[in-house]
């Protein structure tokens, strides 16, 4: 089966239903329509990643070679200080186990990969998307001495999901600053991929916190690519919640192409990601979005992948592709309600790598997200991201490293104070192998039918069609 990365889809002419009366919205090439005012404003800024003025923005440098710096990894360390505490759900255990798995399977060792550290975002760059008094608050609470809880519940902080911790403005910036590291890395040429897996903080609004999010990384990278000369940037987002932080973002934005597929809000956080949201103004069209019903398994997720992202990407043509990959989506997390496996989050990976080569030159700045099954999914999950960034794929079926398996339980159960460090019942319960073992994914491509009017599935992916496509000039119809 190809995967929903493949196949061709061309625009065509609409012809049916009320969507058919909709001319298309949205400017492709580099004929884009101007951007609103504040996008044009810190365009002219030219911000460096560093924070200073760099007087011209950073043009794309040339593709690197197949071979030797091909891929970037951003890491240290320090990246787990954005830590809200042992009992709250996103723990940094996962970012740990995560590169200690990476390691130990060699994919940090890979040809072509190299490693950088983090650094701290300047709140200048911070404030491309966010409000600078959210910004003095966030320092201002987290510093010692800062408690002020009027303040912090203004900006949504000091809450079950966003608690107030010490140096939490550092933390966060250090998750920003990672991500704006790989965008930088990608957008002056000097690494085709770019990874960091403690970004895809995508809940943070402009003013205030949210789900477990303090600054959006993803969105003050995609905001400082184009203060640094991109014309268009793709985000796809694969996490379990709606991507609402990054796609209110750039709402009226054409030059930023938002598509989150996730757990409808119906059922789950934050409550939004309808079809309907499709974008203001300029940006109509620019907001994409694919709200799946609960229990949505591989097969269904993949067609619906393959029914919106790639006919998108190929027709808006981004210079840069950006990701969150979330993998809430398993069937083992406990915060939500779809039913994928390692393999199939995989699957989604192995095509968005796919697709940044071949509609953004190679360009791909990749993010973690969410995901709380912190032992048993994540590091599996994002191992697998790590190692297709770096094209070295990890087979399913390749076993997990026996001391790391054994380790990882007690490990998270330590820094969680859930229990022992030694818990033999969880080690048996840990997965053997880098796959669920369910055999090898497929899925009915959408290019294989119209949908089934019957099915919860098509009829989201149907409902998302018919609302963007038109204003892209495409056929929401039919792909041929």
């Amino acid at each position: 089966m190809a995967g929903p990365g493949l196949g061709t889809e061309r625009a065509g002419s609409v012809t049916r239903g009320a969507a058919g009366d909709r001319r298309s919205r949205v400017m492709t090439g580099r004929h884009a329509r101007s951007a609103p005012r504040q996008a044009r404003e810190s365009y002219r800024r030219g911000m460096d990643a560093s924070g200073g003025e760099s007087g011209e923005p950073v043009e794309p440098g040339p593709e690197p070679a197949e071979s030797g710096r091909d891929t970037l990894v951003v890491w240290d360390d320090g990246m787990l200080g954005y830590d809200f505490g042992p009992h709250h759900p996103m723990h940094p255990v996962r970012l740990a186990l995560t590169m200690d798995l990476a390691a130990r399977t060699g994919v940090l060792a890979t040809p072509g990969l190299t490693r950088a550290g983090g650094s701290l975002a300047t709140d200048q760059l911070i404030e491309l998307v966010h409000d600078p008094a959210y910004v003095a608050a966030v320092r201002h609470v987290g510093a010692p001495g800062g408690g002020n809880p009027r303040l912090a519940a203004m900006f949504a902080l000091g809450t079950s999901d966003n608690p107030v911790f010490r140096g939490m403005h550092e933390a966060a910036a250090t998750a920003t600053g990672a991500t704006l590291t790989a965008a930088r890395a990608v957008w002056s040429g000097t690494h085709r991929h770019a990874v960091t897996i403690a970004g895809g903080l995508h809940h943070a609004m402009r003013a205030g916190a949210s789900g477990f999010c303090v600054y959006n990384d993803p969105a003050v990278a995609i905001a400082w690519l184009l203060a640094n000369g991109a014309s268009r940037v793709a985000y796809v987002d694969v996490d379990v919640h709606h991507g609402d932080g990054v796609q209110n973002a750039f709402y009226d934005d054409p030059r930023v192409l938002t598509i989150s597929l996730h757990q409808s809000g119906r059922t789950l956080f934050p409550g939004t990601g309808f079809p309907r949201e499709s974008g203001a103004g300029d940006g109509e069209g620019t907001a994409v979005n694919v709200a799946l019903p609960p229990g949505t398994d591989d097969a269904g997720w993949l067609r619906a992948f393959s029914g919106v992202v790639p006919v998108l990407l190929r027709q808006f043509r981004p210079d840069v592709l950006v990701t969150q990959h979330g993998c809430d989506t398993h069937a083992l997390d406990p915060l939500a309600d779809l039913r994928l496996t390692v393999d199939g989050q995989r699957a989604s990976y192995l095509a968005l790598h796919e697709l940044a080569h071949e509609v953004a030159g190679g360009r791909w700045v990749a993010c973690g997200g969410g995901g709380y099954a912190l032992d048993t999914v994540v590091p599996r999950a994002w191992t697998h991201l790590l190692a297709i960034a770096a094209h070295a794929p990890v087979p399913v079926e390749r076993a997990l490293p026996t001391e790391w398996r054994e380790a990882a339980p007690g490990r998270v159960n330590v820094a969680t104070g859930r229990g022992p460090a030694q818990d033999d019942a969880a080690v048996d319960a840990m997965p053997t192998a880098f796959g669920d073992g369910g055999g090898p994914v497929t899925y009915r491509g959408w290019d294989a039918g119209e949908g089934d009017p019957d099915d919860p599935l098509d009829r989201a992916v149907a409902e998302t069609r018919r609302e963007i496509l038109p204003l892209h000039g495409l056929d929401p119809w039919r792909d041929r």
